[in-house]
């Protein structure tokens, strides 16, 4: 990528429109690139100070001169119609619906750092088999204790850990591998937030399934066919034992021959 090509994409890049494959490109780019990454900085100043002006309200007698010109009878309407277009958007942007635009966001974000972090080869920070050896590595590191589990039995090996950053936090990044796929398991406390049953949905080639329990937020992300991770254990702290990934999970029924 040149700089006229990222320049073109900035704005994009600042409002978060980029799909991953720009996203990574142009932030490999403003790495090496200063000029780049200066006029990064001055739309983001730029868009700081905007958002910072100050707003007065026109006085009444501003609005009594604008109410006494010519045509003003259409000018009610044009405030109506334009407080209807504020009011659907702050709708659209902060109603039901938002939250799922937030979890959209934040699956993005997963598979994000799922992709660097097998790009950048920074996968793990910690390389071990051994929950004793995992689990107290993050001691010190994180003001939370991620819950660590060997689940190579059930056909998903620990390789270790890492560090990760997401929802501008520090978070626990569980590393497994299933043959030569690799499954990242992002984790971190939700204090007060109720349980939530795990989904799963395909993103930018990948699958990702996220749900909550105990306080806390987990997020699976790898590259393997939804019915193979949706086969990742939930082990007994995440939600009850003998339970898969699967939402719609039911014990196979019995049959009786006849």
């Amino acid at each position: 990528m040149n700089c006229q090509e990222a320049e073109l994409l900035l704005g994009g890049h600042l409002d978060g429109e980029l799909d991953l494959v720009h996203s990574l490109e142009l932030e490999e780019h403003l790495h090496q690139c200063e000029s780049c990454s200066r006029a990064l900085k001055r739309l983001e100043n730029l868009s700081a100070g905007v958002s910072g002006i100050s707003r007065y309200r026109a006085s009444a007698r501003l609005r009594q001169r604008l109410g006494a010109r010519p045509g003003s009878a259409r000018v009610p309407w044009l405030v109506a119609a334009a407080s209807l277009l504020i009011a659907l958007v702050v709708i659209w942007r902060y109603g039901p619906q938002s939250g799922r635009s937030t979890e959209d966001a934040l699956a993005r974000e997963i598979v994000h750092q799922h992709v660097r972090s097998l790009l950048a080869d920074h996968l793990l920070d910690v390389s071990s088999s051994s929950r004793q050896t995992v689990k107290p590595w993050f001691s010190g590191k994180l003001d939370y204790a991620p819950d660590v589990q060997d689940l190579s039995d059930q056909g998903f090996e620990l390789a270790g850990a890492r560090l990760d950053y997401v929802e501008e936090r520090v978070v626990a990044a569980l590393v497994y591998r299933r043959a030569q796929h690799v499954v990242n398991v992002f984790v971190w406390p939700s204090p007060g937030q109720p349980d939530q049953p795990p989904a799963g949905r395909p993103l930018d080639g990948f699958h990702v399934v996220t749900w909550r329990a105990n306080g806390m937020t987990w997020w699976a992300v790898s590259d393997l066919t939804a019915v193979q991770l949706e086969e990742l254990p939930l082990c007994p702290c995440f939600m009850p034992p003998n339970r898969t990934l699967r939402a719609d999970y039911r014990p196979p029924e019995r049959r009786t021959l006849e």
